[in-house]
């Protein structure tokens, strides 16, 4: 298993080998009050989880991705939904270890290239694959993946393209991920099971790190 790069030694490489090996499932978080950030991320990484996606969906996320990187070096955290080139650089000056995308353009592919950051751009069609694999990206976000086709479109996927590998993302519950995690082609799915919202208020941690030891043991392969 290769691990993603220090936070402070980002080496650069269009895709994010180790994100995708490190743990069967990538908590996908959406952090309202950055008070939660260190206990949360220390709850996930106790039950075997130490990829953290941080997404863009609160004010409070750029905080909570400096927070736990100070604070927690054992995460690797990411930052979820970049969408812009700008939302790039901020993720970068955060501390991001990685970078996810829902999806990609040339011009926010160039910024997640440029960032020097492992990165995960969304795609949902076929020749959004062959697109990325002729630019040299070959591990991707496959997203939203249940409303996309689920599992049997990734499966359909492995024979023709076998190069490719997918986080699959959206959707996903504890119920569907062992069918994803038993294709040749995924290396993890993208989840928030792990991180109810009620628990995550209240901070019962110890909920979040028996769910999250939960997912861990979800690797079928």
């Amino acid at each position: 298993m290769t691990s993603p790069p220090p936070a402070s030694r980002p080496s650069p490489g269009p895709a994010a080998p180790g994100v995708l090996d490190l743990a069967p499932v990538l908590p996908v978080a959406v952090i309202d009050e950055v008070a939660h950030a260190v206990p949360m991320a220390r709850a996930l990484v106790a039950g075997g989880l130490p990829a953290i996606e941080v997404t863009l969906r609160t004010d409070a996320a750029l905080d909570a991705v400096r927070a736990i990187a100070s604070e927690v070096p054992e995460a690797v955290v990411g930052v979820g939904t970049v969408r812009t080139p700008e939302q790039t650089r901020r993720a970068v000056a955060a501390g991001a270890r990685f970078l996810v995308s829902p999806g990609w353009t040339e011009r926010s592919l160039a910024a997640l290239r440029e960032s020097g950051l492992p990165f995960l751009p969304g795609v949902s069609t076929v020749s959004e694959v062959l697109t990325l694999l002729e630019r040299g990206v070959p591990e991707m976000k496959f997203f939203p993946a249940e409303a996309a086709g689920g599992p049997a479109f990734l499966a359909a996927l492995a024979s023709p393209v076998p190069e490719a590998r997918f986080c699959p993302t959206g959707g996903v519950t504890p119920e569907r991920a062992p069918g994803y995690l038993a294709l040749p082609n995924v290396g993890c799915v993208g989840g928030s099971w792990m991180l109810p919202r009620e628990a995550v208020t209240a901070g019962d941690w110890d909920r979040v790190r028996r769910l999250a030891r939960d997912a861990a043991a979800l690797r079928t392969g």
